[in-house]
């Protein structure tokens, strides 16, 4: 059987203090200061800050309120209120949608469950950090805090899907941008909507 391995006279002579050699050794280096918040030192990209709910390149939003971000989260952070899509309201592809969508910051711990629960990459995490605020509802984020702004030429919901299309051919990638039926059918309903100005027609597949 082997013992335990024997010191010699030196390295009992230090035993006692051995535990503080990195203690010791770090007294004698130099400090490391950020100058917070005048210098912002630049996250790592896969840093988890604060949430996004993203769109679709045609302005469809990604989120179908199927709640897994909700069920998976630890910390009961999550609230999420599902209602259906109508011909008159089309948010999403499918049939449901995220109609409340709430994020309560002073429960998440920023694991990232709810990222890899969501079925649609709907949810994802910026590097956003700063998220203090000066009472307890502000940090409630709602919906329209977490949505993803809109894109150059995206054409904002709700608006029927690209033509011909199913939810697949959106979970696929397929979706290449609005096309000129949901242009046309955005500017009968909501004329003023300033999306209409930025919004080009695509054939809408890749």
């Amino acid at each position: 059987m082997w013992g335990p391995a024997q010191k010699g006279p030196i390295g009992e002579f230090f035993a006692p203090v051995a535990g503080y050699g990195v203690t010791i050794s770090a007294m004698f280096k130099k400090s490391v200061t950020e100058q917070y918040p005048e210098e912002r030192v630049p996250t790592q990209p896969r840093y988890h800050g604060r949430h996004q709910l993203n769109r679709y390149a045609d302005g469809l939003e990604r989120c179908i309120g199927c709640e897994l971000c909700a069920w998976a989260c630890p910390a009961d952070a999550i609230f999420v209120e599902a209602h259906a899509n109508s011909p008159e309201a089309q948010f999403s592809p499918g049939e449901r949608f995220g109609a409340v969508y709430q994020i309560n910051y002073l429960r998440c711990i920023f694991c990232g469950y709810c990222i890899q629960a969501c079925p649609t990459r709907a949810l994802t995490m910026t590097n956003e950090f700063e998220l203090a605020g000066p009472t307890r509802e502000s940090l409630i984020y709602e919906k329209q805090d977490l949505l993803a702004p809109m894109g150059a030429n995206m054409l904002a919901a709700p608006h029927p899907m690209v033509e011909g299309t199913s939810d697949a051919n959106y979970y696929r990638g397929e979706i290449s941008g609005p096309t000129e039926e949901q242009v046309a059918w955005v500017r009968e309903h909501r004329p003023d909507d300033p999306t209409l100005a930025t919004a080009k027609p695509v054939d809408g597949s890749k």
